[in-house]
């Protein structure tokens, strides 16, 4: 079965992460089959395109499982740059993207959801980084939508955090743009419905200028993520870090 499927209705292009028995984690085969679709996401005619999970939860984040698969550094390079791709081919797509987001959305999930246009969740889900907990730093341009969102001095201090906030905290914050009592999928497509009435040119227009302009900020975040992670990957509070999340215990850092 695909972890990743993509449907298209009525000019609409769905993307659904579909591994709920793993609250739609990400691992390289994984975010290579988000890759394609959003290939040919790019090369359809639909101008509105809603990103959502199958299952309790948006998406997990990275899949732990796969940090013990970075030790290879080819292993390590490939995913990021999977991950790099995926996220400047959506940033750059001349089309409005929506992010569904039911449960939780945490980690590399959040980072794939603040790509978007407008991010919609429930009123129960629960977003955050959360890389802290096993001695890493947001990935998948975290740094950068946060900054975007938040400004430098709280994308700081919620990366460092270690927490998680409901839908309307979210909002609050920035990080969510609408928050619904309804199925956010179905909700985002009454938003699509709405937009596809609108002129879609003109706002992908306006929208298309200010990623064109930003885009090389974004490629620098994600460069310096990906030196980052590797960096990070050998300290002993991030193996400190995956251990205890495999333990089911808290973990105890050293600082080191």
């Amino acid at each position: 079965m695909s972890t990743v499927f993509h449907e298209r209705v009525n000019r609409i292009s769905y993307i659904y992460l579909n591994r709920p028995e793993r609250y739609n984690a990400l691992n390289k085969e994984m975010l290579e089959e988000l890759l394609q679709i959003v290939k040919d996401v790019e090369k359809n005619d639909d101008q509105i395109v809603i990103l959502a999970g199958k299952g309790n939860a948006f998406c997990a984040g990275g899949d732990i499982s796969m940090m013990k698969d970075f030790a290879n550094k080819e292993f390590f390079d490939d995913v990021m740059k999977t991950i790099e791709e995926i996220v400047l081919r959506l940033y750059m797509m001349p089309k409005i993207i929506i992010s569904a987001l039911q449960g939780s959305a945490v980690g590399l999930g959040l980072s794939l959801a603040l790509n978007a246009d407008y991010v919609i969740a429930q009123r129960e889900s629960q977003v955050g980084m959360l890389f802290i907990g096993i001695g890493l730093a947001p990935d998948g341009g975290g740094h950068f939508w946060l900054q975007e969102r938040l400004g430098t001095h709280k994308a700081k201090q919620f990366t460092w955090g270690l927490k998680q906030v409901n839908g309307p905290e979210a909002k609050a914050m920035g990080l969510v743009d609408i928050i619904t009592e309804e199925s956010v999928v179905d909700h985002a497509t009454s938003l699509g419905k709405t937009l596809l009435t609108t002129p879609l040119v003109s706002m992908i227009k306006t929208k298309m200028m200010y990623h064109s302009r930003s885009k090389e900020t974004l490629q620098y975040y994600l460069e310096q993520e990906q030196k980052t992670q590797w960096e990070l990957r050998n300290t002993d509070d991030h193996k400190e870090g995956v251990q205890a999340f495999l333990e089911k215990r808290k973990p105890v850092f050293s600082g080191k």
